[in-house]
């Protein structure tokens, strides 16, 4: 009998430990939750150590939708802007790129002058020495390809290949016709101002050489 009666304290006293457990966590003064900057509606309880909030107040924070199904409920929340990648900053030139490049545009401004030089004072071209910067200039252009490793290089290699086709063709034309004799094209005080394929491969030329120190790709009509 005295078991009996001891074992009804037991149990009563275990209720009384645990509704005295249940006020002691809700006597804690409740959490605000705060999501982004936002903070919630509903306060945050806090019961054995642990923090609980309404979902619904979740989902409404965070824009999110809550779906009640037979086994469980999905709470969805929609991917932020703010959780996007940072956009990346612009590639820029490769120091040795624009090392060799810069270098390979002063000798296209070497090999255009010597031509010019000739073509103004009417003398013949002798010998071999166009052909010869024809090829310097194009061994130093391959060995700016080689430099080459990234795409920044390789757009504003392009349009080094461009002014160097551009000059090539340009060189061809003059020689051409100073060896022809053309008195009309090889007199004319005004021929360097009426030249126009001279003046575009110039500004190509001034214009890759400010790309090249600047360190960013840029493209220019001029160069194409």
């Amino acid at each position: 009998m005295n078991r009996h009666r001891n074992l009804q304290y037991g149990v009563v006293f275990g209720i009384i430990l645990s509704l005295a457990g249940v006020l002691l966590a809700q006597s804690t003064p409740d959490k605000i939750l705060v999501v982004n900057g936002r903070t919630a509606g509903a306060p945050v309880v806090q019961i054995d150590g642990r923090f609980y909030v309404d979902i619904e107040t979740v989902a409404q924070i965070t824009n999110g939708v809550v779906t009640l199904q037979s086994d469980r409920i999905v709470l969805t929340i929609p991917a932020s802007i703010s959780s996007a990648p940072p956009p990346q900053a612009p590639e820029g030139l490769t120091k040795e790129f624009a090392r060799v490049g810069i270098a390979e545009l002063a000798e296209m401004r070497e090999w255009r002058g010597a031509i010019g030089a000739v073509r103004t004072y009417n003398v013949p071209f002798v010998g071999t020495w166009p052909q010869d910067y024809h090829d310097r200039v194009e061994g130093s252009l391959m060995q700016v390809a080689v430099a080459a490793s990234t795409a920044s290089d390789r757009d504003a290699l392009q349009l080094l290949r461009n002014e160097f086709a551009n000059l090539a063709d340009w060189v061809s034309n003059v020689v051409a016709t100073r060896q022809a004799l053309n008195a009309t094209k090889t007199v004319d005080p005004n021929m360097v101002q009426n030249d126009q394929a001279l003046a575009k491969i110039s500004e190509c030329s001034s214009f890759l050489s400010g790309m090249l120190v600047s360190g960013m790709f840029a493209d220019s009509p001029s160069c194409h």
